[in-house]
């Protein structure tokens, strides 16, 4: 059998990928990454959020070719059931599912004010008014989990859903959002995560730069 691969983007900008490659590390199998360059211009209109894009995250494994981060987790999940990438209880598994489908699916307006750059840090940004309700949305999210499940993790311990919330952690801290103590906690938690430890220090020794997302706010 060949090596799985998952085809990815930019570690500093593109936050689908880190999601998929998070849920691999979940999943506990080992990938190859093959890269999309920046110059690809259905990549940079992606991360640019100007058109959707089919390219990452891409999972190949075992003759199935897997693309969007949720078809992605849902087969992992499956494939890898000691993994517990869902909660094992079942309400928790729903409740995991509902906000990692809310993820994927919304807050278009904190995608477009807070583009995801790791490398970057504005300790003072003016935040669009209509991704703030999107900051306050999430971060009741995070604190109905965290109360129900017992933290410090979404459900106790990773899941589908810290992978799918993790690049938000990235937002938060890149544009220094004011958010809750118990949003800190999670974000803390989340990037002191070794699996998003090691995605973080890899996209900071990235080269590439893209000037439309590297601008002085």
């Amino acid at each position: 059998m060949t090596r799985p691969v998952l085809t990815i983007s930019s570690k500093n900008y593109s936050s689908w990928s880190l999601r998929g490659w998070l849920l691999c590390q979940l999943a506990g199998l080992d990938v190859d990454e093959q890269v999309v360059s920046l110059d690809d211009p259905s990549n940079r209109a992606e991360l640019l959020l100007l058109a959707p894009s089919v390219l990452v995250p891409r999972l190949n494994h075992d003759g199935a070719s897997v693309w969007d981060t949720l078809a992605i987790a849902e087969y992992l999940a499956e494939l890898f059931p000691k993994a517990n990438m869902l909660p094992k209880d079942r309400l928790a598994r729903a409740h995991c599912r509902s906000i990692s489908g809310e993820i994927h699916s919304g807050f278009h307006n904190l995608r477009s004010a807070l583009p995801m750059n790791l490398k970057a840090h504005h300790k003072s940004f003016k935040i669009f008014a209509g991704a703030q309700p999107d900051i306050e949305r999430i971060q009741a999210i995070w604190a109905e989990c965290i109360k129900r499940w017992g933290g410090p993790f979404l459900f106790g311990a990773p899941t589908i859903a810290d992978a799918m919330f993790a690049p938000v952690c990235t937002r938060f801290l890149t544009y220094s959002v004011p958010i809750s103590a118990t949003a800190k906690a999670y974000c803390d938690t989340i990037m002191g995560w070794d699996p998003m430890k090691k995605w973080v220090e890899a996209a900071k020794a990235e080269p590439e730069e893209m000037e439309e997302l590297d601008v002085e706010f």
